[in-house]
């Protein structure tokens, strides 16, 4: 009899905690989807933000894949990536908890000043602090600063020191203030001239010319409209939308093209450069890690 894979062995621990674990291929990071999940072809989750009809037994959907059922975790269609995996992730959402992800020393100075104290787990590079409550997960809320909770997945470094306390206003106001578009005529950055969208940049492309730049402009459109607030949600979502219409393409779409055109909208009513990057392309990702 094969001995139990230790990652098998932490996750199954996790699992009777209440806290839906997943494991980490190399490099940190979960498995890739089989090919009936390939780029959500199968629909995605139920628990997805777009909830879809997938059953897949199997460790696809990233954050999606992680659950607190030991017969999953230990079932025959999880077991190459338990003899694989590298390490054991966790989704913050479904424990019910928020992770503030601090990484660097300039980012915990500022968290020891700003934010309550609660459990906190030491890191490569920084500290996890754990506030017991879910929200919305966002990137880059500041420098060093991520926030991990609902549809994200943490890395399992340990149970932490002190004790849990519950989600302040001051970590959801880090979300809400990225969502808020600064007011006009304050210059933000500059984005560079970049290629529009046309056939050099997608020989794999099955669409008309045409249907892609229709496509594009009503995109577009959605994103200038937003002059006071949620540009860059508004950026995120036609990046999402588009890209999905290539799902099916052999590629290249070119879809670079058309996020930098996405960007430049977003950035014209006022959304700071870096946040509107980060939002198209977390966007134009989503549907292939089946993330929303």
């Amino acid at each position: 009899m094969n001995a139990m894979p230790e990652p098998l062995r932490l996750a199954l621990a996790l699992a009777a905690a209440s806290v839906p674990p997943l494991p980490l291929r190399a490099g940190k990071v979960p498995f890739g989807n089989c090919r009936t999940c390939a780029k959500n072809a199968c629909g995605g989750r139920p628990n997805m933000k777009s909830a879809g009809p997938c059953q897949c037994p199997g460790v696809c959907h990233a954050w999606a894949a992680a659950t607190t059922d030991p017969r999953t975790l230990a079932s025959p269609a999880w077991a190459p990536a338990w003899h694989q995996a590298v390490a054991v992730a966790y989704h913050p959402g479904g424990a019910g908890v928020t992770v503030v992800d601090l990484d660097n020393a300039a980012a915990l100075t500022w968290a020891r000043a700003t934010l309550p104290a609660t459990r906190t787990v030491p890191t490569t590079r920084g500290e996890h602090w754990l506030y017991r409550g879910v929200m919305r997960s966002a990137n880059a809320v500041r420098p060093g600063v991520d926030v991990k909770s609902s549809m994200q997945y943490v890395r399992w470094l340990g149970p932490g020191d002190g004790r849990m306390t519950a989600l302040p206003p001051s970590v959801r106001t880090l979300v809400v203030k990225e969502e808020t578009t600064p007011a006009r005529g304050r210059v933000v950055s500059s984005v560079p001239e970049r290629a529009d969208w046309d056939r050099t940049v997608a020989t794999g492309c099955r669409h008309t010319e045409r249907y892609v730049h229709t496509g594009l402009e009503r995109g577009l459109a959605l994103v200038r409209s937003h002059t006071e607030s949620g540009a860059g949600s508004k950026a995120f979502g036609v990046a999402r939308f588009l890209a999905a219409q290539h799902t099916h393409c052999p590629g290249p779409c070119g879809l670079d093209a058309l996020g930098w055109q996405i960007v430049a909208a977003a950035v014209s009513v006022g959304v700071p450069e870096p946040y509107a990057r980060r939002a198209v392309a977390n966007g134009l990702n989503a549907t292939e890690r089946g993330a929303a």
